[in-house]
């Protein structure tokens, strides 16, 4: 739709004067382009599904920061707090956790097996200790042998008959043995012309 430029009536299309004012009409302005309407907004939704695992990441991060602070805690208060005491070969450490005592004694160690020591062998002070914490007891004694690994093991197989033999050849040989929470393990291997061999003995106090 035009209008006149002297009086603003609107113009029929093709008139060459106003017929309102009379003036004449130099020229039609062309019609004002249609407007076009925006388009929608872009989706939003990408953008706030990644702030959502950016805050769950964060919040994950967080918690874990503050759960090892407080593991660092407890434990430092835990150091600061344990009593150690050393008698000879036994130490004892007393933490808020529970009570720890050990031993390096050989001799004392062979006896807290519980086990019966294979005949000639002889009990090697490396790596022999006895163990308790709460109420588990582990005692770990190392023997060497001038007999074969075959017949170190034919004495355990006897003396645990429904053990499980988790391997055996002629270097080698496994044994575990086990019920309500009490296990024997006892590994042997060949060395030279003998063998040695370690048994593990755990308990549990009732």
């Amino acid at each position: 739709m035009a209008f006149c430029n002297s009086c603003g009536a609107p113009l029929n299309e093709g008139t060459k004067f106003c017929n309102n004012c009379g003036a004449a009409v130099s020229g039609v302005p062309a019609a004002a382009a249609q407007s076009i309407a925006p388009g929608p907004p872009p989706s939003k939704g990408g953008s706030s599904a990644l702030k959502v695992i950016l805050v769950i990441v964060g919040v994950i991060v967080l918690i874990g920061v503050l759960g090892m602070v407080t593991c660092g805690i407890v434990i430092h208060r835990a150091i600061k707090s344990a009593h150690v005491s050393q008698k000879g070969d036994n130490v004892k450490v007393e933490t808020p956790f529970g009570n720890m005592e050990t031993s390096t004694d050989p001799e004392q160690t062979a006896k807290d097996l519980g086990v019966e020591i294979y005949p000639g062998a002889d009990l090697r002070k490396e790596g022999t200790a006895s163990v308790t914490f709460g109420s588990l007891h582990t005692v770990t004694a190392n023997f060497e042998s001038n007999d074969s690994v075959d017949k170190v093991c034919d004495f355990y197989k006897q003396k645990f008959p429904s053990a499980q033999v988790a391997s055996s050849d002629q270097t080698h040989c496994s044994i575990v043995s086990g019920d309500k929470g009490n296990s024997t393990t006892i590994s042997v291997q060949s060395s030279g012309d003998g063998s040695r061999f370690t048994i593990v003995s755990m308990t549990k106090k009732s």
